[in-house]
């Protein structure tokens, strides 16, 4: 069984490398399914979205298919570095008060939105403003005051002060850009889906599927889509997943079954990648709930749980214990008062909480089958200390819904960011609670930590401020970190220009059919 270190996932992060795949050549093979369409390409998921709209909603699955239909003003390359997308240039100079900082951003000539209509200054400025007052994208939208137009091409945009943060979250799909014309109606952005992606949105099938074509007016000529059409599947079962996979119904799968590696390998015709991630995976438990607002309930939890056998169970060993409260590989990590499993300890913050076991109440909510698979060992290590833990599974939409308004007392969850920074407000800054704030942590000395975190632009004094939150939250135990899965994915072989970051983006309008 093929593991990968924890160490190369820091030394990815480090050098920034980018991820990825050797390809095979095809061969006539019955398990290879019938002939590729070369104009369409089938991308399988376990998730279906909760919304296709960019704003609306702070999940994975919704990641995905924004970056088909929408832009922003900055994006991230394979290094993880901000790049101009949307935005040609910005420059960046302090107000005469040193109060604030302004940005200007340039926008390319001639950008056009899916619909042939123009995209202008105008557009980014009610489409950042209309980010700043929906729930899910506070984290992503806090780092900016003000926005406005200077003409059609130039946005100003005004932060408090220094930002180390405003570029990764304006290329976060929150900020993507949607025409002013259409938010100034109030129109409903998840059926008038009009971004200025490679792709255009056709039609969503709920519960099965969604449609995409190339989008003709697409700006990047250089990257428009080599493939025309892209059909979103939803298959929820992972064993299904890859059925679907060899019988050639499928191209791609996103999430695939850790069960099913072994299966896929020997198939000449498709191509296994496993892959270092960043993204962090945990029980989480609800802080505001009795007794879970009790620092040793949680510290007993967590020495509960043998995370290994967590990895074995639930990937199939594809995946590294999850050291502390924050994401090992990402600037700023430190397991310093981070405890293990041991269940002496766990007994003897039992013993320092005084209540009786037996009386906890803790329901771990699960949305697929592997995260119900970590919560069975959860619920069997949990009884060694007297813990009855209960399990419930509902379809991801109303999982992230009774999750995020803190209806609930544990679920298994995790966050995908590409920096720390990112990663600290959405997970536990108090301003994100009631969105991915989902512990519902509320510790001023964190919250300051974070601020000034996002207010340091030299990297090295950063560091510091961030290690010093890593250390508090390891303290606190807010939640119980489980582990960091690989990215495991499988493409056919004859499908190529597969890319992957370690934050898990991938870019569909580079692939092609060989």
């Amino acid at each position: 069984m093929k593991k990968l270190s924890v160490l190369l996932l820091v030394f990815c992060m480090m050098l920034s490398a980018a991820v990825g795949v050797v390809h095979a050549e095809k061969i006539d093979d019955p398990l290879a399914g019938p002939a590729i369409d070369e104009n369409t390409v089938v991308i399988c998921t376990a998730d279906e979205t909760p919304s296709l709209t960019t704003a609306g909603h702070n999940a994975v699955a919704g990641d995905y298919v924004n970056h088909l239909t929408h832009n922003g003003l900055a994006r991230l390359n394979m290094d993880l570095n901000p790049e101009p997308d949307l935005a040609e240039s910005w420059e960046v100079e302090e107000d005469e008060n040193g109060e604030e900082t302004i940005w200007i951003f340039t926008l390319r000539e001639g950008l056009k939105f899916c619909d042939g209509s123009d995209l202008k200054a105008e557009d980014v400025v009610a489409s950042l403003l209309y980010a700043k007052e929906q729930p899910d994208a506070a984290n992503y939208t806090q780092s900016f005051d003000t926005v406005e137009a200077i003409d059609d091409l130039q946005v100003k945009i005004t932060t408090p002060g220094p930002s180390a943060a405003l570029l990764y979250d304006l290329a976060h799909h929150c900020c993507f850009i949607n025409p002013k014309k259409l938010i100034d109606e109030g129109a409903d952005l998840n059926e008038q889906v009009v971004g200025a992606g490679p792709y255009k949105f056709v039609k969503w099938n709920r519960g099965e599927s969604i449609e995409f074509t190339a989008n003709e007016h697409y700006w990047d000529t250089e990257r428009a889509p080599k493939i025309e059409n892209v059909i979103w599947r939803i298959i929820k079962e992972g064993s299904s997943r890859t059925l679907a996979m060899q019988a050639g119904e499928v191209d791609f799968i996103i999430e695939l079954d850790s069960a099913s590696v072994d299966i896929l390998e020997g198939n000449p015709n498709i191509v296994i990648s496993i892959e270092p991630s960043v993204s962090h995976n945990w029980l989480c438990i609800n802080n505001e709930k009795e007794p879970f607002d009790d620092i040793n309930v949680r510290k007993a939890i967590n020495c509960s749980i043998n995370k290994q056998d967590v990895i074995d169970v639930a990937l199939d060993g594809y995946g590294e214990i999850a050291r502390g409260q924050t994401p090992e590989g990402m600037l700023g990590f430190s397991d310093k008062g981070m405890e293990e499993y041991d269940l002496d300890k766990a007994m003897e913050y039992m013993e320092a909480w005084g209540g009786d076991p037996a009386s906890i109440e803790l329901d771990i909510i699960c949305s697929n089958d592997m995260k119900r698979r970590a919560a069975e060992v959860i619920q069997m290590n949990l009884a060694d200390v007297g813990i009855n833990a209960t399990i419930s599974s509902m379809d991801l939409a109303t999982y992230l819904s009774k999750t995020a308004d803190g209806d609930f007392t544990g679920f298994i969850g995790g966050y995908t960011s590409n920096e720390m920074m990112s990663f600290l407000k959405g997970v536990f800054l108090s301003d994100s609670i009631g969105a991915a704030n989902k512990t519902r942590t509320n510790n001023p000395e964190l919250d300051e930590l974070i601020r000034e975190s996002m207010r340091t632009v030299d990297q090295d004094e950063r560091e510091k401020i961030l290690i010093q939150a890593s250390e508090l939250l390891n303290e606190l135990c807010p939640e119980i970190p489980l582990f960091q899965d690989n990215y495991l994915k499988a493409l056919k072989a004859n499908l190529d220009g597969f890319e992957c970051t370690v934050g898990g983006t991938f870019w569909v309008q580079d692939w092609s059919w060989k």
